[in-house]
């Protein structure tokens, strides 16, 4: 028989005991703690390469005191006019970094020229002591 009331209480609507459970508490706690580690997070200034293109570089072999790194869309890197293997770059850079500590850098890199050889210059010169935020890179005319 008690069967027979519980299951017509529930074509009723009516439940026994209906349980509920109020969230907001827990939705009190995770905002807290949503806002306890955004501002308790240390955030990294990330270093990348700048897109745009300084007017001021030129694309012949000036004096002694810059170093020019050309890129070819080919994968053909040039530094100061001599062709250099990609493995080689790091060192000859910190050569010419090292026989003029003064010097300056330029890059320039062709329309199709690979990112990571563009990337592993930029790291190339960074490694060997050129501090300049960003590091000028414009288009190779080929």
């Amino acid at each position: 028989m008690a069967r027979r009331v519980d299951s017509i209480s529930r074509i009723l609507g009516q439940d026994q005991d209906e349980a509920e459970i109020d969230l907001t508490p827990m939705l009190d706690v995770v905002f807290i703690m949503l806002i306890f580690f955004i501002v308790t997070a240390s955030f990294l200034r990330e270093f990348g390469v700048d897109g745009t293109n300084p007017p001021a570089v030129q694309q012949t072999q000036s004096d002694s005191k810059s170093i020019a790194i050309k890129i070819r869309s080919s994968g053909d890197i040039m530094i100061d006019g001599l062709s250099v293997d990609p493995r080689a770059v790091s060192a000859q850079i910190t050569r010419r970094k090292a026989e003029n500590p003064n010097a300056s850098i330029a890059v320039l890199a062709g329309k199709r020229a690979k990112a990571d050889l563009v990337v592993g210059v930029i790291d190339a010169a960074r490694e060997a002591g050129f501090r300049r935020d960003p590091i000028p890179i414009s288009e190779l005319q080929e």
